[in-house]
């Protein structure tokens, strides 16, 4: 007779990397780089622009998630899908997902002020270094997602 626990092995697509983080600076930092070792799995190497832009969209996306969206005792969740290239311009898609517990917290876009403040710019960068971006809700907390296109050249 086996004592061990029977452990399940679940499906995961081709192309998609989920893992859970602690709502920590520690935890951002450590999804920031387990996505870039991801890409560089798929074929995006560490020292692409694509791989350091979707690195800089992971940390904000992380980093908001642990200043805005933390509960005690909550994690939150990256979520990296890459879709595969397709034609005519052989691009390919790289998707960053992050949810945290936290519904009533949106976030929102502000223009800078002017001020010297260092907070308030991380969605501007999102906006800026993705495709889209956007925001979609769950039954516990949100998702906030960007989405890059990466092709020959940015590799």
């Amino acid at each position: 007779m086996n004592d061990r626990p029977h452990r399940v092995e679940l499906p995961v697509p081709a192309g998609t990397f989920a893992m859970m983080f602690s709502s920590t600076r520690r935890g951002a930092r450590l999804a920031r780089l387990l996505s870039v070792q991801r890409l560089d799995d798929w074929g995006i190497p560490y020292s692409s622009s694509a791989s350091q832009t979707v690195a800089l969209l992971v940390s904000e996306l992380a980093a908001n998630a642990v200043r805005h969206g933390h509960i005690p005792g909550r994690d939150f969740q990256l979520v990296l899908t890459l879709e595969p290239r397709r034609a005519p311009d052989d691009s390919a898609v790289v998707r960053v997902e992050v949810s945290d517990a936290r519904s009533e917290l949106r976030p929102r876009l502000s223009p800078p002020d002017g001020s010297e403040d260092e907070h308030g710019r991380g969605l501007l960068l999102v906006e800026a270094l993705s495709t889209k971006w956007g925001v979609t809700e769950r039954d516990v907390g949100k998702t906030v997602w960007c989405e890059i296109e990466v092709d020959g050249a940015g590799l």
